[in-house]
């Protein structure tokens, strides 16, 4: 079983936002790239130059990491076939554990059990997140047009 610690979440400092603005920018102008990967040259304490070679696609995310970063986030990196607790799951859906629990028994999102655990994995979980945000949206657009039906003037 592979599980995410989300207990060592910190916000980043004023030091860090400012580096993570400035690397997102310069970042940015060499992931706009067809190449599948890029060389980029590190400098250690002793001012010693390595060059790594990356695939394009983990400098993107890089890019992302350090955008979110730039805007005060915590970033966490969850692998694909993660499995999460009930709360770190909650967390994630920006609901409480006992309804995570709830529709975990209801069969809306699957779950295996590990003794007396629940345990979601986190694809299951992003799907039931997308799934949730397509709805919401829809209502949205349905509750518009019929502001707009009704000329409720928004």
């Amino acid at each position: 079983m592979n599980t995410a610690d989300y207990s060592q979440s910190v916000l980043p400092d004023s030091k860090t936002i400012g580096a993570a603005v400035e690397s997102s920018r310069q970042l940015a102008a060499f992931v706009s790239t067809t190449l599948e990967t890029q060389r980029i040259e590190l400098v250690d304490e002793c001012q010693q130059r390595h060059s790594v070679e990356l695939p394009t696609f983990a400098l993107r995310l890089l890019g992302d990491i350090l955008s979110e970063l730039a805007m005060g986030n915590t970033v966490k990196v969850v692998p694909i076939h993660a499995e999460l607790t009930t709360q770190e799951g909650a967390d994630m859906l920006n609901v409480s554990r006992p309804h995570l629990v709830r529709l975990l028994d209801e069969g809306v999102i699957p779950h295996s059990k590990t003794g007396t655990h629940r345990r979601v994995r986190f694809t299951d979980l992003m799907a039931y997140k997308a799934q949730r945000d397509r709805a919401s949206q829809s209502s949205m657009q349905a509750l518009a047009a019929q502001a707009q039906e009704l000329d409720l003037g928004y």
